[in-house]
């Protein structure tokens, strides 16, 4: 029912759109264009707030690693955990969402890279040029590895520490051999990231003061209109986004009973006969063989999501005639998937946020879970934010549907861009619209699932 409810929205949303729906336009006044002007030809000063950000950053991935290597390593006690994956990854990337990509400016691994270049000689300018091909494939690796790493590494803090260090010592590496401009944009998975993020935000201005000095003047837009303002300009860009997408719903499946019985009842059966393990190493295999699997079907996911916005895509460009390829219409209507991406993020990882953002105030006094009490919060105790399950439930609905219809009205601006006429952007958006509807059904699928034992 709440599938046939969510899809019927959709079609509502699908028909405002397409009847009231224009390209949003905003002319600049000769004083805007005069403000602009100046703007592009001053250079851009790091005033002093921005200097203390950057010196924040950077101190707080210190104190991850450190509290990470010698504190205790309970997750709960130690403050790297909470910090890193409960701050960091949601709240961060939440707040961005809100008020724009305050992270590029504050990036730490960028401060670190920057603070690297007044030591004399050494220059991150780059030694060799970045590959065009290689586009944001090195982004994908990584966060490709950052959700492996999420979903089945079981880090203790120890563990953190060590990849915090790993990708530190990355950056650096991939900032001296390409240069800190190309790295940072399409190499640094969470820089992108927090990009695609922040151009959801109403906030229309930059953060970073590189960015500003070219940016128009004004301060606000519609929400999520942002994602228009420029398309992928790489298939990678793609894949990245669709990872963005696929990523979550599979940490939403892979613990379900029917994902879990696809392989124990049809995939196990049909395999184990391939393998001969020494005697009492056969729970051992089929456990390795099942997180094979697993990590295949994650690694896919996004090449599976990809296949199947070709076929809608190409099923658009048959209906329009257009001239234009596949390709470049794929590259043209990605941004219109971000909302869904984000939607589907916030409903699986809200509630983890609620229930642990409230332990921070006792991990700032106590660090290394020493019992030391620095700020005299140690012993402060906030319970949980627990929210009723109905409440969640009608929550994660709505933000599912209120994504897909962002997707809509985003994917049919950008039709009226491409295919100019409106009853011809309107025939176009069918294909998306079937997609849309799909996606919300899925998604509403999957949170409904019982969950396997241990799941």
């Amino acid at each position: 029912m709440y599938a046939f409810g969510a899809t019927a929205a959709l079609l509502l949303s699908f028909v405002i759109v397409g009847v009231f729906a224009t390209v949003p336009v905003r002319s600049l006044s000769p004083g805007d264009r005069a403000a602009v002007a100046r703007a592009a030809t001053a250079q851009a000063q790091v005033g002093w707030g921005l200097r203390i950000g950057r010196v924040l950053s950077v101190f707080l991935l210190a104190l991850c690693i450190v509290t990470g290597l010698a504190g205790v390593q309970n997750p709960f006690a130690n403050f790297s955990m909470t910090f890193f994956w409960i701050v960091f990854v949601l709240g961060v990337a939440y707040t961005v969402a809100l008020i724009g990509d305050f992270y590029a400016p504050l990036n730490p691994w960028k401060a670190l890279v920057e603070w690297c270049e007044r030591i004399p000689g050494l220059r991150f300018a780059g030694r060799e040029p970045y590959p065009e091909a290689l586009g944001y494939y090195p982004a994908l690796a990584l966060y490709m590895i950052f959700i492996l790493i999420e979903l089945f590494a079981r880090l203790l803090p120890s563990g953190l520490a060590i990849v915090l260090v790993v990708y530190t010592l990355l950056n650096l590496l991939g900032a001296w051999i390409y240069g800190k401009q190309a790295w940072f944009r399409y190499g640094e998975f969470f820089a992108v990231f927090m990009r695609l993020m922040g151009r959801m935000s109403p906030w229309a201005r930059p953060w970073d003061p590189d960015e500003r000095a070219a940016a128009p003047v004004r301060r606000w837009r519609i929400p999520f209109i942002g994602l228009l303002s420029e398309p992928a300009e790489h298939l990678s860009l793609v894949l990245f986004i669709l990872f963005m997408l696929s990523s979550t719903a599979f940490d939403g499946l892979h613990s379900t009973l029917p994902w879990v019985n696809v392989f124990w009842k049809g995939i196990y059966p049909v395999i184990a006969p391939l393998f001969t393990p020494a005697p009492g190493q056969q729970f051992a295999l089929s456990t390795d063989l099942y997180y094979f699997w697993q990590w295949c079907s994650l690694l896919v996911s996004p090449f599976v999501y990809l296949a199947v916005f070709i076929v809608f895509i190409w099923a658009m460009k048959t209906i329009t005639r257009s001239a234009l390829s596949v390709r470049v219409l794929v590259l043209r209507f990605a941004m219109a998937l971000v909302p869904i991406a984000f939607v589907y993020h916030v409903t699986h990882y809200y509630t983890l946020l609620l229930a642990q953002i409230g332990q921070m105030v006792r991990l700032a006094s106590d660090p290394f879970g020493n019992g030391w009490n620095l700020l005299g919060t140690a012993t402060v105790r906030i319970d949980p934010l627990l929210v009723d399950v109905g409440v969640i439930w009608h929550t994660q609905v709505a933000l599912i549907l209120i994504g897909h219809i962002a997707s809509v009205y985003l994917a049919h601006v950008e039709a009226l861009r491409v295919f100019v006429r409106p009853r011809l952007a309107a025939a176009s958006q069918i294909p998306m619209l079937v997609l849309m509807m799909i996606f919300t059904t899925f998604g509403l699928w999957i949170l409904s699932l019982p969950l396997a034992a241990g799941g």
